[in-house]
């Protein structure tokens, strides 16, 4: 390699090895071999290289492994990117993979221009995503032990009449209980306790969030977001943190395209066919904005919850916030006439309200 040629440094990724290929500018496509996956094996394939000069470029797929790779290059002056396995282009009816030919296909295709580097997030943004997607974590496990204690209950017939279910009427009732059988009752009692250590763990960790969201560079977005129906803390603290800086969406067509909220399409000539959703992108994401899409079912309203919320935020943020209730409300009310199915009727409207929030996002800038 000469001292001004430039090499793509395709790079497969996993726990235990990483699988090299080298692709020059102009040049042959060989592979460098497989190296650790650890720290000190990166650094020393990368020394070689750069003993060797010339200007590198590294590219691996987004993994379970996560952005130290990125990080470590960044430091040490290389440029690395980061793509989405699913944004791989890859050749119909190519049915063989191999580590080797996953490295290759990815400096082959950095070095013709047709990969896209996807945004990698500073290590506080980071952070608070991983806090963040813990609570949620804690959230889905209270969900599945309340199923599963509901289940027991339900196959010895017996039955809550009240209204709502986890209140402190239906706790008090969950405490006179007595099933049949001692075996039953130890299996009763142990869901039981798992529920007060799952909320105990919701409570914890909403907590750790409130604490680090205070000094966050997102804190303003954060805030601003809350001023939207459907949006609290937690869900205005996903968004962002699984979102980063909505700036660099360069309209609310493509941040609804990231999320994965268009409807797919197969047109071919005067045929235009559309099916479900794409579900591309940021599940996280996705799901917080459909959940906040359930409360413009109702009439628009600044109740007296959201006008305290909306307490010293930017009017540009409550303007954007009462013209998404004028909106989202009387579209249900629109679809719901035509009798669509009400989930596909929040999908829509969590469609539009990622447009809202981007514009948001535009408006208040962080810290």
């Amino acid at each position: 390699m000469e001292k001004s040629s430039k090499v793509y440094v395709g790079m497969d990724v996993h726990k235990e090895s990483i699988e090299v290929t080298l692709a020059e500018q102009g040049g042959e496509v060989r592979r460098l071999g497989q190296i650790g996956g650890d720290r000190g094996s990166l650094l020393k394939m990368v020394r070689k290289l750069q003993s060797k000069g010339g200007e590198r470029v590294f590219v691996y797929e987004a993994g379970p492994c996560g952005f130290w790779i990125y990080r470590e290059l960044a430091a040490l002056g290389e440029r690395c990117m980061v793509v989405s396995p699913a944004l791989v282009p890859r050749r119909a009816g190519d049915h063989v993979k191999t580590d080797r030919r996953d490295s290759e296909r990815l400096a082959s295709l950095a070095r013709a221009g047709e990969l896209e580097a996807i945004h990698v997030p500073d290590i506080r943004d980071e952070a608070i995503r991983d806090l963040v997607r813990g609570r949620d974590d804690a959230v889905i496990a209270q969900r599945r032990v309340r199923q599963q204690l509901k289940a027991l209950l339900l196959r010895n017939d017996i039955r809550y009449v009240g209204k709502t279910s986890w209140t402190g009427a239906h706790r008090r009732w969950l405490s006179e209980l007595k099933l049949p059988e001692p075996a039953q009752q130890i299996v009763f009692e142990e869901y039981v306790d798992a529920i007060g250590v799952a909320t105990s763990r919701i409570e914890r960790l909403t907590r750790a969030i409130e604490t680090e969201v205070h000094t966050w560079r997102f804190a303003p977005v954060v805030g601003a977001l809350q001023a939207m129906r459907g949006i609290q803390f937690v869900h205005g603290v996903t968004l962002v943190a699984e979102l980063g800086d909505l700036t660099r969406f360069a309209s609310a067509r493509q941040l609804m395209g990231y999320l994965g909220l268009v409807p797919r399409e197969a047109s071919s000539g005067e045929q235009r066919r559309q099916g479900s959703i794409t579900k591309a992108g940021n599940s996280y994401a996705r799901r917080a904005l459909i959940e906040a899409a359930w409360a413009y079912r109702h009439p628009a309203r600044v109740t007296r919850i959201i006008a305290s919320r909306q307490t010293g935020l930017p009017k540009a943020a409550c303007d954007i916030a009462w013209k998404a209730q004028l909106r989202l409300s009387a579209r249900y009310r629109r679809l719901n006439a035509r009798h669509l199915n009400h989930n596909k009727i929040v999908v829509a409207l969590a469609r539009e309200l990622s447009g809202f929030v981007w514009a948001i996002g535009q408006s208040v800038r962080p810290q």
